[in-house]
């Protein structure tokens, strides 16, 4: 069974646009793992008679891990480093894995690391074929 990770990204007061932006950039990165995707997530279902396409939540990735042991440890890399190069305002992190939420947000690099490892531990499992 596949795993999927899905992150969401926030800055207080930051226009949608530089939240699409950032989101883009981090999606970029998570494109080069050995993972099976990383789409975005599904926004709200338009209201009836609306005109508009699909419509995508700003901020928000879903990364399938597949069955690779190694895909939550290498996501949590490129997601941890790619925050820490955020300079200025950092984005808020928000990672939900399962029914387990990992939340961050003004977090000094050891902290984010030290959930980082938490989380993972906790997962440890995942993507690790029976």
């Amino acid at each position: 069974m596949d795993t999927q990770l899905q992150i969401l990204l926030s800055e207080e007061g930051a226009e949608a646009e530089h939240i699409a932006k950032l989101t883009g950039y981090l999606r970029e990165e998570l494109l080069e793992l050995d993972v099976d995707g990383v789409t975005s997530v599904p926004g709200p279902p338009v209201p009836p008679g609306a005109r508009a396409g699909e419509v995508a939540l700003i901020g928000a990735l879903l990364v399938n891990l597949g069955a690779t042991a190694t895909g939550l440890s290498q996501v949590l890399n490129v997601v941890r480093d790619w925050w820490g190069r955020c300079h200025g305002r950092r984005p808020s992190l928000r990672l939900t894995l399962d029914d387990d939420v990992l939340e961050l947000s003004a977090a000094t690099d050891q902290q984010v690391a030290q959930a980082f490892d938490v989380f993972l531990r906790r997962h440890s499992t995942v993507g690790t074929q029976p």
